[in-house]
C-alpha cells in the first residue's frame, strides 16, 4: 500500500495536481490550505543538489562564506535550511500532522475539516483557483457550513531584529494597474515634433512609485505603497525614430481599496503626469528656440487619459466585429506557451488600440493579471466575530516564551485571497471591463468566491529568507507552538 501511495504522489507531482482530504464527523467545517510548490533551486549554485536535503545542506553551507546572522543561525542548531522548508513545506507538514492526529482520535473530535495541499501558489495560484469551485460543490453536496479558511504559510519578522511571532487574520490584496502610453513618433533630428512615451511613463513612475499617498490604512496598519514591476517601450528594432508606445505596471497592495477606486486614482495620476510632461517640454522648447534663434510656437500636445473600457467602447463603434476579432486574436496568443500574462495582456490592449482610427497621444489605463482580492476581517459578521474570538482565545491560552502578536492582514500575496470576493456589481464590473481578456485569457471564479465569502487567517511557521538560498526555519516555534495554536483555533471555530 505504501508503495502505491508513493507512486501516486509522484504522478500528482508531475500533473501539478492539488490534493484534497476530508475529516468528516458532524457539525461545522473549517477549511485548511497550504501550498506544496516552491521556487527553483538555481540560486544554490554548486550545492543545489543538496537544496532539498536539509541535514546534508547544513554541512555543505559550513564551507560557504555567509552573512554573520545566517552563520550564527546555522551554528546554533536551532534552524533547518533548505528550499521550501520555510515557504512552505513545514506549514503543510503541520496540517498533515494535525489531520493524522485528529483522524487517529476521531471519537474525541467533533466537526469537519477540509484540507487541501494546493499547487501553483508561487506562480498564479492555479491550485487554489481550481479548489474554490470544488469547495462550493462540497458545500452544496455535503451540507458543509464553512466557518473560515486557515493557512499555515510562512511568517517572519517585519523588520531587522523583530522577534515577534505574528498571527494574521485577513489578508492583503494585490492589483496591477498598467499604463499603455501612446506617444507621437518622430525622427531624432526633429525631436520636438514628437512626444516620447518613455518620458510620460517615467513621469508616471516618479508620481506613483513608492508614493505613500496610495497606501491603504486600516486599524492602524498600513499597506506597502505601489512599486514598479515593469517599464519598457514596445519598440522592437533600432532606428532613428523614437518609440511610439511604452508600458509601465505597478504592484498595488490593498487593504480596503477596490478596483474601481484604484482605477480612478491611477487615471488621475496619469493625467497629472501627462500634464507635467507637456509643461516641461514647452519650457524646454522655449529655451531651445531662444538658443537657436527660432520663433516659438506652443507644442500641440494635450493630456489625454482613458481606461481600457473606454478604449474598447470607442473601437467597438468603429469596428463592429471587434469581439470576434478579439476572440480569435486571444486564441492565437494562448498558443504561445512562452508568453506570460503581462505580455499577453499588453498585446491585447495594443491590438485593440491599433484598430482605433485616432492616432493622437493617449495613456490607456487597465489592469494586468493576476488579481488577488484583499479580505478585511472587520468583525461585522457573525463568522468574522467567531474567527476573531477563536484566535484571541488560542493566543491567550498558549503559554510560550515567544511574544505572540495578533495583526490584521497577512502581508504577503497568498491563496487566502480567493476565499471571498467583492459583491458590489460596480466593483466587479470595473475589474472585468478593465482587465483585458478577462474570461478567455484570464479568469478567476468570482461567483464561487462570493458564495464562499469566508474570513481567513494565517498561523505560519517562523523562519527567515524566503526565496533565498539561506532560506531556513526556526524549529522550536514552528514545530511546537504553531501546531498548538492551529489546533486550538480549529477547535474554537468548531465549538
Amino acid at each position: 500500500m505504501k508503495a502505491e501511495i508513493v507512486d501516486r504522489i509522484k504522478e500528482i507531482a508531475l500533473e501539478l495536481t492539488s490534493v484534497l482530504s476530508v475529516v468528516n464527523t458532524s457539525g461545522e467545517t473549517v477549511v485548511l490550505i497550504g501550498h506544496t510548490d516552491t521556487v527553483g533551486i538555481s540560486d544554490y549554485g554548486n550545492i543545489k543538489e543538496y537544496a532539498n536535503k536539509p541535514f546534508e545542506l547544513a554541512e555543505k553551507m559550513k564551507g560557504i562564506e555567509l552573512p554573520k546572522a545566517v552563520k550564527d543561525d546555522l551554528e546554533s542548531g536551532n534552524y533547518l535550511f533548505g528550499r521550501g522548508i520555510f515557504d512552505m513545506k513545514s506549514g503543510v507538514a503541520v496540517l498533515m500532522g494535525l489531520i493524522e492526529e485528529i483522524s487517529n482520535n476521531i471519537e474525541e473530535f467533533e466537526g469537519n475539516l477540509v484540507f487541501s495541499a494546493v499547487c501553483d501558489e508561487e506562480a498564479n495560484s492555479g491550485g487554489m483557483i481550481n479548489l474554490v469551485p470544488e469547495l462550493v460543490k462540497m458545500k452544496e453536496k455535503e451540507g458543509f457550513d464553512y466557518q473560515a479558511i486557515l493557512d499555515t504559510d510562512y511568517m517572519t519578522g517585519e523588520y531587522d531584529g523583530d522577534e515577534n511571532k505574528y498571527i494574521y487574520v485577513g489578508t492583503v490584496g494585490k492589483i496591477m494597474p498598467t499604463f499603455l502610453v501612446v506617444g507621437k513618433e518622430t525622427h531624432v533630428g526633429e525631436s520636438f515634433k514628437g512626444i516620447d512615451p518613455n518620458q510620460i511613463s517615467s513621469e508616471i513612475a516618479a508620481k506613483i512609485n513608492l508614493n505613500v499617498e496610495y497606501c491603504d490604512v486600516a486599524e492602524g496598519e498600513v499597506s506597502l505603497p505601489p512599486i514598479t514591476l515593469k517599464q519598457r517601450d514596445l519598440k522592437t528594432e533600432y532606428s532613428c525614430q523614437i518609440a511610439t508606445k511604452s508600458i509601465i505596471l505597478f504592484n498595488y497592495a490593498t487593504f480596503n481599496s477596490t478596483p474601481d477606486q484604484v482605477l480612478e486614482k491611477m487615471m488621475k495620476a496619469a493625467e497629472e503626469s501627462f500634464e507635467t510632461v507637456i509643461e516641461k517640454l514647452n519650457k524646454r522648447y522655449v529655451k531651445f528656440c531662444e538658443m537657436a534663434k527660432r520663433p516659438y510656437e506652443e507644442l500641440p500636445w494635450k493630456a489625454r487619459v482613458i481606461s481600457y473600457d473606454e478604449l474598447y467602447s470607442k473601437v467597438k463603434k468603429e469596428v463592429k466585429d471587434l469581439d470576434e476579432r478579439l476572440e480569435s486574436y486571444i486564441e492565437e496568443l494562448k498558443k504561445n506557451e512562452a508568453m506570460d500574462q503581462v505580455e499577453r495582456t499588453t498585446e491585447i490592449v495594443n491590438f485593440v488600440h491599433d484598430l482605433w482610427s485616432d492616432r493622437n497621444p493617449v495613456v490607456i489605463v487597465y489592469f494586468t493579471p493576476p488579481y488577488y482580492p484583499h479580505i478585511y476581517v472587520e468583525g461585522k459578521s457573525d463568522k468574522d466575530k467567531k474567527l476573531l474570538d477563536a484566535v484571541s482565545n488560542a493566543v491567550d491560552t498558549t503559554e510560550t516564551e515567544y511574544k505572540l502578536v495578533y495583526k490584521k492582514f497577512f502581508p504577503y500575496i497568498s491563496d487566502l485571497s480567493y476565499g471571498a470576493a467583492p459583491k458590489d456589481p460596480k466593483v466587479i464590473s470595473a475589474l472585468k471591463q478593465n482587465l483585458p481578456g478577462f474570461g478567455p485569457s484570464y479568469d478567476i471564479p468570482i461567483s464561487d468566491m462570493q458564495e464562499l465569502d469566508l474570513p481567513v487567517l494565517d498561523i505560519g511557521t517562523y523562519g527567515k529568507d524566503a526565496h533565498k538560498f539561506t532560506e531556513r526555519i526556526e524549529k522550536k516555534y514552528s514545530y511546537e507552538v504553531v501546531p498548538d495554536l492551529v489546533y486550538k483555533t480549529i477547535v474554537n471555530l468548531l465549538k
